[in-house]
């Protein structure tokens, strides 16, 4: 089972790893122009969240649709599943390209973005969702990869997209300049597009994944479309969108938290605004573990729960639980004792790396607990159980996070720490509700003989 889980969890963790190492090269580079530069990037961050969570939602509906499929060895069902995917990506992904363009120039009014700051902010949003259809086939087609166990491909596709996209920082944001490597002297090529040139640098690397991935899964001999039909199939999708639909109203409501909670965050100013910007980037990479782990719970759940295998189901979840505590244990630490140099990357502003060195060495403490919350939640939604997960995140992004904040920030106000305190204290409620539940048995659909609906 250990070696299962690595199988599968590696190329997950590598992608997350590139994606992670290019918003570090990107948040380093925007920030040396500025404190103005990084609130604008980092300004609209949140609602990049909440749409990209939005389409991810589906995502797992399929992937808990053809895992469960491919558990039960019936391939038949997995492709037919293959062809609504394609549905899936044109629908969701013209949708979710109109509203941003529509919208952009609101958007940083909305999240209560400094004035001096708004238009850039607006623009950057503008360009980076221009190439939303392929981000959305990058996140469907990648997920549906993952469901059949291949996680190499997504891997591979991530790799090749940051690549691009720090290739094109590097042209697009600095102008033209002078460098000296090993003594020698030469002219690297720049446009000196600033924040501009990031977010054209960005949409073109999606817009090259989104192609290749599509590419990729047309070929794939396990999942392909061909040769299916392309109109809605309804005893695919109505599964799906059971599992589908609660996940998305979970998503769509923590990235809504996570606007509000960032809009509570900018009202501050500019230097909370930063240091949030810096504390989130340097944060993502120690829930790397995290995320690659659930991403092999889920698949691997799906599986035992497809083949009705509860002895396999149950050592995963022994295998994994513990393995990821320990994991997050260890980066944790590492959050804690490296805050202060990592912060330093992101900003030269002396304020921004003390402010965002206190609340990444706040939020360290919790990172156990809150990878515990995401593999029981990942093996959930692997069987297609995805109402208690939405029930416990609003109830933790928005009785608490939320509400704390909005208190400690509007009615004591208190400043960013206090913000990050809800965000833990949200965090630690999650670790209880999803830790109570595995512990009553709950979790396990197949105690009283259920198996998963055709």
């Amino acid at each position: 089972m250990l070696a299962a889980v690595w199988l599968l969890a590696w190329p997950t963790m590598l992608e997350q790893f590139m994606q992670t190492a290019v918003q570090y090269i990107d948040t380093a580079m925007v920030g040396s122009l500025g404190t103005a530069a990084t609130a604008a990037v980092g300004s609209t961050a949140t609602v990049n969240w909440l749409l990209g969570s939005t389409v991810s939602a589906l995502g797992v509906g399929f992937l808990a649709y053809i895992a469960q499929a491919c558990g039960a060895n019936d391939t038949a069902r997995a492709r037919r599943a293959s062809s609504q995917a394609v549905l899936a990506v044109v629908f969701c992904g013209s949708v979710f390209t109109a509203l941003p363009l529509l919208l952009s120039r609101r958007v940083p009014v909305w999240m209560q973005v400094d004035p001096a700051v708004r238009e850039l902010a607006a623009r950057y949003f503008f360009i980076l969702y221009t190439p939303m259809l392929a981000r959305t086939a990058t996140i469907i087609f990648g997920t549906v990869l993952r469901a059949v166990g291949d996680t190499r491909t997504p891997m591979r596709v991530a790799v090749g997209v940051n690549l691009i996209n720090v290739a094109l920082n590097f042209l697009l944001i600095y102008p033209t300049r002078t460098a000296v490597l090993w003594g020698h002297a030469f002219t690297v090529p720049g446009a000196g597009l600033g924040v501009v040139g990031a977010a054209a640098a960005s949409a073109i690397a999606y817009a090259v994944g989104g192609v290749r991935i599509t590419v990729t899964f047309w070929r794939h001999p396990a999942v392909s479309p061909r040769g299916q039909r392309f109109t809605p199939d309804w005893r695919v999708l109505r599964p799906c969108l059971r599992v589908a639909l609660p996940n998305a109203l979970q998503r769509f409501g923590i990235s809504l938290g996570y606007v509000a909670f960032a809009g509570m965050v900018n009202a501050l100013g500019s230097v909370a605004t930063a240091a949030h910007t810096v504390a989130n980037t340097v944060e993502s990479a120690f829930y790397i573990p995290a995320f690659g782990m659930q991403t092999a719970a889920a698949a691997l759940a799906g599986n035992a729960y497809g083949a009705r295998d509860r002895a396999r189901l149950h050592r995963l979840a022994r295998t994994v639980l513990p393995l990821e505590v320990a994991l997050m244990a260890v980066s944790g630490g590492a959050l804690f004792a490296f805050a202060p140099a990592l912060a330093g990357i992101f900003s030269r502003d002396a304020a921004v790396i003390a402010l965002g060195s206190r609340v990444l060495r706040m939020v360290a403490v919790s990172e156990p607990f809150y990878g515990a919350s995401i593999i029981i939640e990942g093996m959930l939604q692997g069987m297609g159980r995805t109402v208690m997960p939405f029930v416990c995140s609003l109830c933790g992004m928005w009785g608490v996070r939320i509400a704390g904040t909005w208190v400690c920030t509007r009615r004591l106000s208190l400043g960013l720490e206090a913000a990050w305190g809800c965000m833990i204290a949200h965090n630690l409620l999650l670790f209880c509700l999803y830790g109570a539940y595995y512990l009553s048995g709950r979790w396990d659909p197949m105690r009283r003989g259920a198996g998963p609906k055709p």
